[in-house]
């Protein structure tokens, strides 16, 4: 089951267009410019980016990596 998360790598500001380009398996450059032509159109781009950042969970770390808790034991 697909779910939606804020990119941990492909992030310029908080993750949410590279989450939402990885959910949706588009290019994140075309979600960004959907972002600005809302924001510049209806002016609701950066309420919704904000909304979508503080409700959009992170990514969680895959296990075995070096930010993983149990590695650093």
């Amino acid at each position: 089951m697909k779910k939606l998360y804020k990119s941990q790598t492909d992030r310029k500001l908080a993750g949410v267009c590279g989450g939402l380009a990885e959910y949706l398996n588009i290019d994140s450059t075309l979600i960004r410019l959907i972002w600005v032509l809302l924001f510049f159109m209806a002016g609701s781009g950066l309420l919704a980016y904000l909304i979508c950042a503080l409700v959009i969970p992170d990514e969680p770390t895959p296990s075995g990596t070096p930010d993983d808790p149990e590695v650093m034991k």
